[in-house]
């Protein structure tokens, strides 16, 4: 891990790799998340810069790459998962995040964008399978009850070389 992320470091900065911060524009350039839909969140997610850049420590990158490793837990990849997958950073997946989500899984195309009426039915059927208390929005331990129903879900999202 410490050698692949001070690879994203120019050279003269290598030796205090430790110490200092690789940009989100390096470490979107890592073949896993090159064509990652959610490459963005996730350095969102895992970055801990107070400056709001998105970069990440050595620290940061190695959170991210345990969280997608195949010893990480489902219930910390789902927490992951959730986090990612909630655009505002509010707590809940809502309706403008699932239509983000699907946006990202679909292409932002034309030829594959959803229409309207597909996207609420969509939508509606998400939440009616994954909402259980009822409110209009997923929370995460309603979304980690989904995720136990699926079984491949740790499958995906693996960054380990």
């Amino acid at each position: 891990a410490y050698k692949r992320f001070s690879e994203l470091l120019p050279k003269e900065e290598r030796e205090n790799a430790c110490s200092v911060r690789v940009p989100k524009s390096q470490i979107l350039t890592l073949p896993e998340l090159r064509a990652n839909p959610f490459q963005h969140r996730i350095c969102r997610v895992f970055s801990t810069s107070d400056s709001g850049d998105d970069s990440m420590s050595f620290e940061d990158f190695l959170d991210m790459l345990s969280v997608f490793s195949d010893s990480a837990t489902s219930d910390i990849k789902s927490h992951y998962a959730f986090r990612i997958f909630d655009f505002d950073d509010d707590g809940t997946l809502d309706r403008k995040d699932l239509e983000k989500l699907v946006n990202c899984l679909t292409g932002q195309g034309k030829e594959s964008r959803l229409s309207n009426a597909e996207m609420e039915q969509l939508i509606r059927n998400i939440l009616e399978e994954s909402d259980i208390d009822k409110d209009g929005t997923i929370n995460l331990s309603e979304f980690q009850h989904v995720v136990s129903r699926s079984p491949d879900f740790t499958r995906y999202g693996d960054l380990q070389r």
